[in-house]
């Protein structure tokens, strides 16, 4: 017997959660017959996220924001079929349930996950962590092994050749990103010309590839409530690839505020004591890696870059009308200090 859905409205003008929860009944089965129960995550300015939960079982809708998006951006089945292969080698990744792309549900692809379990923190501890200077050390070592445990990942291995081309990423990466800027530039930031051009004729020379989450952040993981170093899953795969290891720490310690940063358009909660520095953490990472972080700078200036054109895009749709989330209209001052962390940290001024 089908049962009512409950909190239906949530989004309602764009999902027909009636058809969803046909969808699921019918290919998962077991999903107990209780009502279907919708909560929607914090949207963040990437893709859309879901809690559904049908009495103690419950899983992660996924798809991508409302609205005019860019071309190849938020590509949900490419996300559903790396996480298909990556799962069982790589245990923080989640268990993709189905797919869909069945525009009568919501007119854009979308597919349900496994919950992981835990806490994400954006800007807030939880108070079962105590103080920052209690958890602090703990959340800092968590993220630098949680990310050194999937460069470990042999992508052969588990089938995943095809997701990337390794040769030529970080060169291409950095061509990418600064199209990108150009498509979406509304106005002559300051510093940009220098920056850009010492992105592009300072390439490191890659001497490694293993697997490249691409958004490896804080709150794209998701911790133990009771236990702030321990990892209980990673989230946001859609971009992931295979290329130089050395940009996912680069942007691990762009989102990682310290005390004294600028606004950078972001939540951040590692700028309280007891967080381990920029500096820290790339010391941690290169003990625990066994990497050389020598041009560390560079793979951090393209970091605070890249966020930088993040912000910038969605800017530049909040101009021409694209969108009408007011939190674009406040963009232009985090994305000017981006900037001027990325030439700063070119400098040897950050880190």
């Amino acid at each position: 017997m089908m049962m009512k859905t409950v909190n239906q409205y949530i989004d309602h003008e764009h999902i027909n959660w009636g058809l969803l929860e046909n969808l699921i009944r019918n290919n998962i089965s077991s999903v107990p017959n209780e009502s279907m129960k919708v909560r929607k995550f914090s949207e963040g300015y990437s893709n859309h996220t879901y809690l559904l939960s049908f009495g103690n079982w419950e899983s992660v809708l996924r798809r991508p924001p409302f609205g005019e998006i860019p071309a190849k951006a938020h590509d949900i089945k490419r996300e559903y079929t790396i996480l298909s292969k990556l799962h069982g080698v790589y245990r923080l990744a989640p268990t993709p349930y189905l797919y869909s792309d069945d525009p009568g549900i919501m007119g854009r692809h979308f597919y349900l996950m496994e919950k992981k379990q835990g806490v994400v923190i954006n800007d807030v501890l939880p108070d079962t962590y105590g103080t920052s200077e209690l958890a602090g050390p703990a959340i800092s070592k968590g993220i630098i092994n949680s990310l050194v445990d999937l460069q470990k990942v042999d992508y052969k291995k588990a089938n995943l050749m095809d997701i990337g081309k390794p040769e030529g990423f970080l060169e291409r990466q950095v061509h990418s990103w600064v199209k990108r800027y150009s498509a979406s530039k509304t106005h002559d930031a300051a510093g940009v010309t220098e920056l850009e051009a010492w992105l592009l004729k300072q390439i490191p020379l890659t001497v490694d590839t293993t697997i490249v989450h691409n958004d490896f952040k804080l709150n794209n993981l998701v911790l133990e409530p009771h236990d702030p170093g321990v990892v209980n899953g990673v989230l946001d795969w859609e971009m992931a690839t295979i290329g130089d290891p050395m940009s996912d720490i680069g942007s691990v310690l762009a989102y990682w505020g310290e005390v004294g940063d600028p606004d950078i358009g972001i939540s951040v909660v590692t700028n309280q004591k007891g967080f381990y520095s920029r500096r820290e953490m790339a010391e941690l990472y290169a003990k625990v890696s066994n990497r050389d972080i020598s041009q560390i700078e560079y793979y951090v200036a393209f970091g605070f870059y890249k966020l930088a054109v993040i912000l910038q895009q969605l800017y530049y749709r909040w101009k021409k009308g694209a969108a009408d989330d007011e939190r674009f209209a406040r963009l232009s001052i985090p994305i000017a200090n981006l900037f001027d962390l990325a030439n700063l940290t070119r400098l040897n001024k950050i880190l």
